[in-house]
């Protein structure tokens, strides 16, 4: 029995939070949201010249890198550092593409609307994150401390979250009768902390105790 080629086994898999597929690369901007979202994310493999129900084309030529590195450099902020490797697949060219988890989250990418945004990885999908995302990495990334006040909304917060297994930001806001900046900021700190995790669900962005 013939091997298989290791992107075959890879293509396998199917498209998932850490994999996706392109027949082509014809749009920068709109790559550079998948760089985006890897990065924001677990990191994550994109082949190009394989369609969406697996099938390998085979890139048409140099041009496809090309319009990657656009994308990295021109416009994902800060630049989506990625990996890049070609590979000879029964005649076929498939260029695999490896960005890393960063550490130097938010990247932003052009949304649909041409504004800069943060997108994050969702199974197969990138969506955009949200405010309390782009404060948390923002905090992670300064060295010192950070102190977290036990106030009532936090009380609250933790007495509901014993009860449920996940809260939105728009329900802490009513649960602890505070306004929108005022849950954004405490939700990010608990994330921050590593007393909070987040996790998705129905692509909405929700929050979790650490078990």
């Amino acid at each position: 029995m013939k091997k298989r080629h290791p992107i075959e086994e890879l293509i396998r898999e199917g498209e998932h939070q850490q994999l996706d597929f392109k027949f082509e690369v014809s749009d920068s901007r709109k790559i550079a949201r998948t760089l985006s979202a890897f990065a924001n994310t677990d990191g994550g493999r994109l082949l190009i010249g394989v369609k969406d129900n697996g099938n390998i084309s085979g890139v048409r030529s140099d041009e496809e890198y090309y319009m990657i590195e656009a994308a990295s450099t021109m416009y994902t902020h800060p630049a989506v550092p990625f990996t890049a490797h070609t590979w000879d697949v029964n005649g076929k060219t498939v260029l695999e593409i490896y960005v890393a988890p960063s550490p130097d989250r938010p990247h932003t990418a052009p949304s649909k609307d041409d504004t800069y945004k943060a997108f994050i990885r969702v199974k197969d999908e990138n969506i955009l994150a949200n405010e309390v995302l782009m404060l948390y990495w923002k905090k992670k990334q300064k060295p010192e401390g950070r102190l977290i006040r036990i106030s009532k909304p936090v009380e609250k917060l933790y007495a509901y979250l014993e009860e449920h297994p996940y809260i939105q930001l728009n329900q802490f806001c009513r649960l602890a009768r505070i306004n929108y900046y005022t849950a954004r900021n405490i939700l990010s700190d608990l994330l921050a902390v590593e007393s909070l995790q987040y996790s998705i669900i129905d692509k909405q962005i929700v929050y979790k105790r650490i078990s």
